[in-house]
């Protein structure tokens, strides 16, 4: 089925109101939701009293994460299942789901290395991980980077004889070990996202050079400012000087890696030449990975086996879904057929945009979510690429820098108080938009700045960039002494 032009521009048009009636009717939706739920939050006050005489959890979180010392903790069992199971499907997302999805995108002469800087990313990020970076975003040290209290892992209890530990405050009820490992699989898959946009063409020694660096001083910093217990941008600091609502990564991970691809497309500019990806069912297996793991990155960034955990998985399923099926069909009206590439990054941008909101917003905040990432993001990775000149071989920015921007903003938008205890703009709380504003732009500018800044000195040093030959021949059989047959 194709459609003729006129009737492809009204079906866009339609789609673009839709997405506008909704979000604009959401706001009335979530008050009567908020009445209806109302009466029965007086049940469990009145059962108050009988509950009193029930022993206290075996190790309390204190309100401000930064104040708090717990020593000789018994986990909870619950919680420590569900977060063991969310560290292997969140490190399933980059071996195999992302090594799959981009190297399908490629070309079959390239595919070998596209891998292969997943699985080395994997390996040097949790070398460094143990070194430092576990240390300087998730410690107390000012608002702007952690201690080294942790550097190697030091001083971590785990007394396997007497059931007991120290956990990180910022996840009282498990191990510190597993917050540890849940910690580092989005360390993990950050710089990974960022391959996307210099695949095909950037030197394997000056990729583990940048992801090294840049781990160290972007993304090390950035996580500290949004999820330490003191950053300036942190929802549980109460001293933080703005509040960014960022639950599983919009700011940490996706924008962060999103602007860093940028950088990386700008200084090592465009292939020499270029081609359809050779696999598409690779890319598909990818996706269906990606898809299956972000439950364990939405969901498993609650840190405990509770309700706003199932609520994060819910959303993160609406928005996905919906995000998918309107990239279909905002390219089926563009374009005149719809892809499984197509569909496939769809679902990505929603899996992207909903990260943020998905412990903070409801089903239907999910739902606007996920139709705006299918819209925007498609622009971004068509549209904005192309009016802007650069090239992004496998549309990070486009899909997770842009996708990361909507998802971050609408966050301050559909934010549910009586979900993850911040009200957003529809509920009268404005404020928090601008603080989601905020927290975009100081990621933004410090990311662009530092990521550039490193791309330029490891250029001078020992070059970026794979010579003529080399891109023409491919990059496994030159740099790797393989290839696909």
């Amino acid at each position: 089925m194709t459609f003729k032009k006129p009737f492809r521009a009204g079906l866009m048009g339609l789609a673009v109101a839709a997405l506008l009636g909704l979000s604009l009717s959401i706001g009335t939706v979530n008050r009567s939701y908020a009445e209806m739920a109302a009466p029965s939050a007086a049940a469990p006050a009145a059962a108050a009293p009988a509950e009193a005489s029930a022993p206290a959890p075996a190790c309390a979180a204190d309100p401000d994460p930064k104040k708090a010392v717990l020593e000789k903790c018994t986990p909870n069992s619950g919680d420590t299942a569900w977060m063991l199971t969310s560290v292997a499907l969140v490190l399933m997302m980059t071996i195999p789901g992302l090594g799959l999805f981009y190297g399908g995108m490629v070309r079959k002469k390239n595919v070998g290395d596209t891998v292969m800087t997943s699985f080395a990313i994997t390996c040097l990020i949790t070398i460094l991980w143990v070194i430092c970076t576990y240390s300087m975003a998730f410690t107390a040290g000012s608002p702007y980077i952690g201690g080294f209290s942790r550097a190697f892992l030091q001083g971590i209890l785990s007394d396997i004889s007497k059931g007991i530990g120290n956990p990180n405050p910022l996840a009282a009820t498990i191990p510190e070990t597993v917050y540890i490992c849940f910690q580092l699989t989005f360390a993990i898959i950050t710089p990974a996202l960022i391959a996307g946009a210099f695949a095909e063409r950037m030197k394997f020694s000056a990729m583990l050079w940048f992801i090294g660096l840049w781990a160290i001083f972007v993304y090390a910093p950035i996580a500290h400012w949004v999820w330490g217990p003191d950053g300036f941008l942190s929802s549980g600091n109460s001293d933080a000087m703005i509040k960014v609502l960022d639950f599983a990564g919009g700011t940490v991970v996706h924008i962060n890696s999103g602007i860093a691809g940028l950088m990386c497309a700008i200084c090592l500019g465009k292939r020499r030449d270029s081609g359809p990806g050779h696999n598409m069912v690779l890319t598909f297996i990818g996706a269906a990975l990606l898809w299956v793991g972000w439950f364990g990155f939405n969901a498993g960034s609650a840190v405990t086996a509770g309700m706003q955990a199932g609520m994060a998985m819910a959303v993160t399923q609406f928005a996905t879904a919906t995000a998918a099926f309107v990239w279909m069909l905002v390219e089926w009206i563009h374009r005149g057929k719809p892809t499984v590439i197509g569909i496939c990054t769809g679902a990505v941008a929603g899996l992207v945009a909903i990260t943020p909101a998905s412990g903070f917003v409801g089903p239907l905040g999910s739902l606007a979510i996920g139709a705006a990432a299918g819209i925007v993001c498609y622009w971004g990775v068509t549209g904005l690429k192309h009016m802007l000149g650069y090239d992004d071989a496998l549309d990070a920015f486009g899909v997770h820098g842009v996708g990361g921007i909507v998802g971050a903003l609408l966050t301050g938008v559909f934010a549910v108080e009586q979900y993850g205890g911040t009200a957003g703009l529809l509920e009268g709380n404005a404020a928090q938009l601008l603080n989601q504003v905020y927290g975009i732009v100081i990621v933004i500018v410090y990311g662009a700045i530092v990521s550039l800044i490193i791309l330029k000195v490891i250029d001078a040093i020992i070059g970026l960039r794979v010579t003529k030959e080399i891109e023409q021949e491919g990059l496994d059989l030159a740099l790797h002494g393989e290839a696909v047959q």
